[in-house]
């Protein structure tokens, strides 16, 4: 309500209709090298703008890429959710049985493995069958348990339970992510729970902006001092959730309800919900820094696309839906992707995180496991459908991005032989969601350019 109100003075006095003022105040501090990194600003715009953002869309909307599998309706594990968003616009609508591609259903392309292997796999299954049949439930019970620990205890984040009738597939074109009208103390409870729980932050440090906090005076400076004294790998941590924060604001301000009536319904870039977020007088400060934390992120995940190469290189790999043209078409569109995401020349360098003492460095790293595996689970407890399936999918792409960048000798000890399977493995849901949520964040960067140019048009 504060922001609102100086932003009608802002109108009213002239400041904000000033031609360039209001995207000055938005972006000025957007520019140049990045803190904790050698990379700057405006070689992520020009490389994701005109380089990546083009190919990732198209491959984004192939069959593959677009239908993801979820349980939307998971129990809040935290506090008690009623899960009753009477908003329309936050509905999600689930794919019907003949929406969705055959070999996306089909168990045997679960993990996305090559149909060539299903021969040999069946045939070593055939084998085991006989051990099998001599173990009693519980051991097979005790077996499986155990390779699904094996299978969490490398992931960071929370996967859902892709044989529970609870899972719907989702048509994420159909599902878009875009202003639903969620918002307050719903959605603010989300957001704190994540930043004064779940960012290694005592509460003694006051946040700021908090909305379900007083304002505590020192205009965010304690905050500041607190966050520059954190190792780099806990600040790291804090700016990647900023950033994943940052980002869905630009979607929901870029996507908004802007006109409905009878006969359609007008979305579109709202320019003042914008302001509202990012301008730096509005947001006392923090708009732009929250900005520089989406270009953060971007390093991250496009850094663990570039060493995920060759996962998907492997002739083992197909991305099967039970087209094979089309699947082949798109595999050469991905590993194009992934080639010019490699070529980016200031990759971040992500071995100076955990690089320590070894014993402190692998507590660190479970720490930072653990933490983010809580802020997947808190997405559970969100009201609204449409922002509970967004948030899932991106909390889990990024959870998957910090898998790859931590599991480089598994996946440089990769075989390149089509009959062996290598110790790192990727779920088909890991790697729909890694990818989608690299969409999320190259729209972002894309959008900024936009609203830079409608900022700048204002007239007076």
């Amino acid at each position: 309500m504060k922001s609102f109100i100086l932003l009608a003075l802002l109108l009213t006095s002239g400041h904000v209709t000033a031609a360039g003022s209001a995207a000055h105040r938005c972006f000025c501090q957007v520019t140049g090298t990045l803190d904790d990194c050698a990379c700057d600003v405006e070689t992520i715009d020009r490389f994701n703008n005109k380089e990546i953002f083009p190919k990732l869309q198209k491959l984004l909307s192939s069959d593959y890429f677009r239908f993801y599998k979820v349980n939307l309706n998971n129990p809040c594990p935290f506090w008690t959710d009623h899960s009753q968003c009477g908003l329309k616009y936050c509905a999600v609508k689930p794919c019907t049985p003949g929406e969705v591609p055959e070999g996306l259903k089909s168990s045997s392309y679960k993990y996305s493995e090559a149909a060539s292997q299903d021969i040999e796999e069946c045939e070593k299954a055939e084998k085991l069958g006989a051990v099998n049949g001599s173990l009693s439930d519980e051991t097979r019970q005790a077996l499986q348990e155990w390779k699904k620990h094996d299978d969490e205890s490398d992931r960071f984040c929370m996967l859902d339970d892709e044989d529970s009738p609870e899972s719907q597939y989702v048509d994420l074109l159909l599902n878009p992510e875009r202003f639903t009208g969620y918002k307050g103390p719903e959605a603010w409870r989300i957001w704190n729970s994540i930043y004064e729980e779940n960012c290694f932050k005592p509460y003694s440090v006051k946040r700021p902006l908090n909305p379900l906090v007083s304002n505590s005076g020192d205009d965010g400076q304690g905050f500041y001092r607190w966050l520059e004294g954190l190792c780099v790998e806990k600040r790291a941590f804090f700016r990647l959730i900023s950033g994943l924060h940052a980002s869905i604001n630009i979607h929901l301000s870029a996507r908004y309800l802007l006109d409905e009536n009878w006969f359609e319904m007008k979305w579109g870039h709202n320019v003042s919900e914008f302001q509202l977020r990012f301008d730096e007088e509005l947001t006392e400060g923090e708009g732009p820094k929250r900005l520089r934390n989406l270009y953060f992120l971007y390093l991250i995940e496009l850094r663990a696309l570039a060493k995920i190469r060759p996962y998907f290189e492997r002739p083992a790999f197909h991305l099967y839906t039970g087209q094979p043209a089309q699947d082949n078409k798109h595999k050469n569109l991905l590993l194009e992707l992934l080639h010019v995401a490699k070529s980016f020349p200031l990759h971040f360098d992500e071995t100076a995180l955990f690089a320590g003492n070894n014993k402190e460095a692998m507590k660190l790293k479970e720490d930072f496991k653990l933490t983010f595996k809580n802020i997947s689970r808190i997405m559970d407890c969100v009201e609204c459908f449409k922002c509970r399936l967004w948030g899932k999918l991106q909390t889990q792409g990024l959870g998957t991005a910090l898998k790859i960048l931590f599991s480089e000798r598994q996946i440089e000890a990769m075989p390149n032989t089509s009959n062996t399977n290598p110790s790192f493995q990727l779920s088909r849901q890991e790697i729909v969601s890694l990818f989608n949520a690299f969409g999320r964040i190259s729209t972002s960067v894309r959008e900024l350019e936009n609203f830079r140019s409608l900022l700048s048009n204002l007239k007076q």
